[in-house]
């Protein structure tokens, strides 16, 4: 059985993110792709690597809603920033990501004490983590 190529066309689609951000992740070297001509291809095990698990389908027929947040924490130490960072990593990976596509990453800026973390998935699985971030703060402050 021969491997399975992706486009980062087709990645972007799959993963629900821009082409531009699927070609950062892989100029960064975060996403492992071979460049064939002028143009990547994604290898189907990479991509699951990169994922944390199966690639998902194209979704076909039905809505799906996904959301996007961000959320700035002001006044947080590093220690703080490091627990909160940790369980919501935590919480993901165990399953608050509702379908597995779930991306948090997160940006802290020492000098003005603040903590942004971007959040980008369903909406069930948004909304479970964000009450997670919610207390989590709370306990920072």
């Amino acid at each position: 059985m021969s491997p399975q190529f992706y486009s980062v066309d087709q990645v972007a689609a799959l993963l629900n993110l821009h082409v531009k951000t699927v070609r950062a992740y892989v100029r960064d070297g975060r996403l492992k792709a071979s460049r064939i001509g002028k143009q990547y291809r994604i290898a189907r095990e990479d991509l699951e690597a990169f994922t944390g698990g199966a690639v998902p389908s194209a979704t076909r027929g039905g809505s799906h809603a996904e959301v996007s947040s961000i959320v700035r924490i002001d006044g947080i130490d590093r220690t703080a920033v490091s627990r909160l960072t940790n369980t919501v990593m935590a919480a993901i990976a165990h399953g608050s990501g509702g379908d597995g596509r779930m991306r948090v990453e997160a940006v802290y800026d020492e000098e003005r004490a603040s903590l942004k973390v971007i959040v980008l998935g369903g909406l069930d699985g948004t909304a479970e983590l964000l009450k997670i971030i919610d207390v989590l703060a709370g306990e920072a402050g």
